[in-house]
C-alpha cells in the first residue's frame, strides 16, 4: 500500500474534514502521516496515524479576520494571513515531504505556500477544500457577501462588477506572496486569484448539491464528495443524559472570532422555549457563561450524539458545524460573523434548510424567532442531509485519491 503526506493549516475546521478521508485511506491499508497544528497530534495519532506539528512560524501567524466589519475587509484580511503563512509553510512541507518520503501528498486548501511546494514536489498531489470553494463562475454569486444567487441581466452585471472588485483586490495578495515562492521553484506564476485552486490536480470540496449552488463549469480536477464530517469519538455528555426535551445546539468557533456572545445571547433567547439549550464554546470564556435552567454550556463536545437529538442547531456560519448538523437532517439558524460565513448563511436559505440572522442585528428576540422559524425547515435540511448522502462522502474521497493519484 502507499504512504500518504497530508498537511493542514493550523486550525481544526480545516483538519476535521481531512481526518475523515485519512481515516478511510488509512482503513484501506495506506500508511498515513500528517502534519497539523500542535493541539491536534493527540487525537490524530489515536487513529493509527504518524504526526507531527507544523512549525511553529505558521502557527504564530494568528487569523485576525474577525477584527474587520464587513466581508470584503474579512476576506482581504483572512488573505493576507495566508498569503503571511505561505513562505512558511511551503518551507515547512518541504521539510515533510524529505522526512516521510511520501507516495502522494494532501495539502489543505488554506495553505497557500504548501500548494506550491506540492506542486513543485513533481510526485501524485491534491488539496482538500473544506470552505465554500472560491472559484468564480457565471452560475453563481462571487464569492464573499453572501449574495442571492442572480436573477436576469442586472443580476448577472452586479455578480460581475463585485466579481471584479474582489478579484482586484485578492489578486494583489495573493498573486503578489505566492508568485516569489512559485519561481524559487521553477513553477509558472500565478496571474489572477483563482490559479491558486485551479492548480491541484485533485480537489477534493468536502461539500455537495444541492448545497453548494449546481455549476457546470467546475474544473475536471474539482470532485464534490460531502461534508466529510469528523470529531474525536465520543457519546452524549453526561450532563444530558436525562434530559428528555428536544435539544437545540449552539456552536461557536474552534478559532477565536469573537463569536462567543452567540452562547448567551442563546440561553437568554430560549429559556422560556420547550427546548434543552447546550452551547459548546471551545474558543471562548465557559465561566463568564450564565445558563438558564433550560442551558448547559460545555466546551468542545463531540456534535454527533448530541444533533442525534437535536430540533435545531444555532451555528456562527462555519463550514464544518453547518453541514455537520444538516447532514443529520438537522434544521440550522446561523448567524454569520465573518469568513466564509456570509455564503454558508445563504447556502442555508437557497435550500431552505434554516434561517440567517446577521450578527450586528444579533438579539434575544430576534434570535428566538429566528429559531422557531428554523425548526420548521426539517424538510429543506433533510432534503440537503440526502445530497450529501448522495455525494459518497470520505469513501468517495478515498475513491478519487486512489483513482487519479496512486494508481496515477
Amino acid at each position: 500500500m502507499s504512504r500518504i503526506l497530508a498537511y493542514t493549516a493550523p486550525a481544526r475546521g480545516q483538519l476535521f474534514p481531512l481526518a475523515a478521508i485519512l481515516e478511510e485511506l488509512h482503513n484501506r491499508g495506506h500508511e498515513i502521516s500528517v502534519r497539523t497544528l500542535a493541539g491536534a497530534l493527540p487525537g490524530m495519532r489515536s487513529r493509527g496515524f504518524e504526526a507531527a506539528a507544523i512549525g511553529p512560524e505558521v502557527e504564530a501567524i494568528e487569523m485576525d479576520d474577525w477584527r474587520s466589519r464587513t466581508p470584503p475587509g474579512a476576506m482581504i484580511r483572512a488573505t493576507k494571513v495566508f498569503a503571511a503563512r505561505a513562505p512558511h509553510d511551503a518551507r515547512d512541507l518541504d521539510r515533510a515531504i524529505a522526512e516521510v518520503g511520501p507516495d502522494a501528498v494532501l495539502v489543505d486548501a488554506a495553505a497557500t505556500g504548501a500548494l506550491s511546494a506540492a506542486e513543485a514536489w513533481g510526485g501524485p498531489w491534491g488539496a482538500t477544500c473544506p470552505f465554500p470553494l472560491p472559484l468564480s463562475s457565471r452560475f453563481g454569486p462571487p464569492m464573499g457577501p453572501g449574495l442571492r444567487p442572480a436573477r436576469g441581466r442586472p443580476g448577472r452585471l452586479r455578480d460581475r462588477a463585485v466579481q471584479a472588485v474582489s478579484n482586484l483586490a485578492l489578486e494583489r495578495i495573493s498573486v503578489a506572496a505566492l508568485n516569489p515562492l512559485r519561481a524559487a521553484r521553477g513553477l509558472p506564476p500565478f496571474t489572477d486569484a483563482g490559479d491558486v485552486l485551479s492548480a491541484p490536480p485533485l480537489l477534493l470540496y468536502t461539500s455537495a448539491e444541492p448545497f453548494e449552488y449546481r455549476r457546470p463549469d467546475w474544473p475536471a480536477s474539482v470532485v464534490m464528495v460531502g461534508p466529510c464530517a469528523w470529531e474525536p469519538p465520543g457519546e452524549l455528555p453526561a450532563q444530558l443524559s436525562g434530559i428528555e426535551e428536544p435539544l437545540v445546539l449552539v456552536t461557536a468557533s474552534t478559532e477565536f472570532q469573537d463569536d462567543g456572545r452567540l452562547a448567551q445571547i442563546a440561553f437568554d433567547a430560549l429559556a422560556a422555549e420547550p427546548v434543552h439549550v447546550v452551547t459548546t464554546v471551545p474558543a471562548a470564556d465557559l465561566e463568564a457563561l450564565r445558563p438558564p435552567a433550560n442551558g448547559t454550556a460545555l466546551g468542545f463536545a463531540p456534535h454527533g450524539p448530541i444533533l442525534a437529538r437535536a430540533a435545531c442547531a444555532v451555528t456562527h456560519g462555519g463550514m464544518g458545524g453547518t453541514q455537520k448538523a444538516l447532514a443529520s437532517g438537522v434544521p440550522v439558524c446561523v448567524v454569520p460573523f465573518g469568513r466564509d460565513q456570509y455564503e454558508v448563511a445563504r447556502r442555508v436559505v437557497v435550500n431552505r434548510a434554516g434561517t440567517r440572522l446577521p450578527s450586528p442585528r444579533l438579539s434575544p428576540s430576534r434570535l428566538r424567532e429566528a429559531v422557531r422559524e428554523a425548526m420548521r425547515c426539517r424538510e429543506g435540511a433533510q432534503r440537503v442531509a440526502a445530497g450529501f448522502t448522495a455525494a459518497g462522502g470520505p469513501s468517495a474521497a478515498a475513491d478519487a485519491v486512489e483513482r487519479r493519484l496512486l494508481r496515477a
